[in-house]
């Protein structure tokens, strides 16, 4: 058992390099230099050009009597302007629903993709990705401010109305919550619930053929772990909707603080 766990231990390079972290590349060509283009990054444009070929056909003839595509992409629009451009900005916010019509969207198309069969990965579920959505969010609110209340715009939103000498505590606080941890809470949020998710289902997966393969009394209980799998599929489903609708609500009330008249 020792010298087998010995030729084991030899073929598994110790200490792991960084390289060790890259995604393998699904282009047949180009060796290492080809590892910018995964299976996520692939996944990552197929979702992009969903989006917009599913929203250009639904528009593509308008009727009066809407098709069924065209019934989802307008219920799908009014669900977000209404309930959450509406709600958390107010009448202004119709100016933003396209916006977050798209966000939600495509981070919920991102999402998808991992309880779909062969696909089986969520792009969010690579920090990157969802890093790049909320430094896109945060960009943003950080720019509505600005433009709304000038370069005053930092003294509304770090300088809570408050006595004096509480200020030295409360500036700070409002700096860290303002500019670091709504972004960071936003990413992490996303990737650690895809993150979660996958793992979940790769465990309960494989778990199961990993004791059907292994010829004992375990066989039989391969089909609890089959059937967990089903059940947390369903249960991943409603996390991944809830990831962009929480997404989404989160960037609209970031944009309603940004142009809020008072503090």
């Amino acid at each position: 058992m020792t010298g087998q766990l010995t030729v084991l231990s030899a073929d598994v390079p110790f200490p792991p390099s960084v390289e060790d972290f890259y995604l393998p590349s699904i282009l047949p060509w180009g060796g290492h230099e080809s590892y910018w283009f995964t299976k996520v990054t692939a996944l990552l444009w197929i979702s992009v050009a969903l989006v917009i070929i599913f929203f250009l056909v639904s528009n593509r003839k308008p009727q009066l009597v809407p098709t069924k595509k065209q019934w989802i992409a307008e219920s799908l629009y009014g669900f977000v302007r209404n309930n959450i451009a509406v709600d958390m900005i107010g009448r202004e916010g119709v100016r933003f629903a396209p916006y977050l019509t798209t966000l939600f969207s495509f981070i919920l198309m991102m999402n998808l993709w991992g309880i779909i069969p062969a696909a089986q990965i969520s792009p969010n579920s690579h920090i990157a990705f969802p890093a790049v959505l909320a430094v896109v969010s945060f960009v943003m609110f950080i720019y509505l401010g600005v433009k709304k209340h000038g370069a005053g715009y930092l003294k509304f939103a770090l300088v809570p109305p408050a006595p004096w000498y509480i200020l030295p505590i409360l500036v700070p606080i409002e700096f860290f919550s303002t500019f670091i941890v709504r972004p960071f809470s936003l990413a992490v949020r996303l990737f650690a619930n895809m993150f979660a998710g996958h793992m979940l289902l790769l465990v309960f997966t494989l778990g199961g053929f990993a004791m059907i393969n292994a010829n004992t009394w375990l066989a039989p209980v391969s089909l609890l772990s089959w059937a967990m799998t089903v059940a947390l599929t369903f249960l991943d489903f409603a996390v991944i909707v809830l990831q962009a609708y929480v997404f989404t609500v989160l960037t609209a009330s970031y944009i309603q603080g940004s142009l809020a008249e008072e503090h």
